[in-house]
């Protein structure tokens, strides 16, 4: 159940990485999806529960936190291959505009990985808000993406000998994030 207490006009929050998942899906094989996580991020969002178009989001994630329960294809994907993550550390994502209503609202923002940095928009939606058992107010969202990894140089593949290729071209990814107001807000 949502609760009511949402800010009225705009605020600072800050990412609670403890209680916040951005996790995605690729097919494997064309027959399955394999899942995964990055299991480390930070972030802000300036929040205004009056008026989203004044809201703003930025989320960094540590490339190389990334887990598929799969010791070396994560090794794989950190590789120059996929993320490059000694090169290329961080993906970032940057809100450029928010429309909707806190009920269903898309984030429109630029997502760089790899150096590339591309559009995307976010379906979004306000989970609840309220205070924790410390006196500390807290938001949840929800967001879905689909990119095409390819844009992004993530282009490594392979070619299965009854056709098709091993790793899918789409991408779906998944935010559930909490935030917690920043003091003096």
């Amino acid at each position: 159940m949502k609760s009511t207490m949402l800010p009225t006009d705009v605020t600072t929050w800050t990412l609670d990485p403890s209680h916040s998942q951005v996790e995605f899906g690729v097919r494997h094989m064309m027959i399955s999806t394999v899942k995964g996580s990055f299991n480390e991020l930070s972030g802000t969002i300036a929040y205004d529960g009056e008026n989203l178009a004044d809201a703003a989001l930025e989320v960094e994630i540590d490339a190389a936190s990334i887990d598929t329960r799969n010791a070396d294809r994560d090794g794989h994907l950190r590789s120059g291959d996929f993320f490059d993550v000694e090169t290329h550390p961080k993906l970032v994502f940057r809100s450029t505009g928010i429309e909707g209503t806190p009920e269903s609202f898309k984030v429109k923002g630029d997502l760089t990985i790899r150096g590339e940095t591309r559009p995307v928009v976010l379906d979004a939606e306000l989970l609840g808000g309220g205070e924790d058992p410390w006196g500390n107010q807290r938001l949840a969202f929800r967001a879905e993406t689909e990119i095409n990894r390819k844009e992004f140089g993530l282009s490594w593949n392979q070619t299965l000998e009854a056709g098709g290729v091993l790793v899918g071209e789409k991408v779906r990814i998944t935010l559930e994030v909490q935030a917690v107001e920043e003091p003096g807000d």
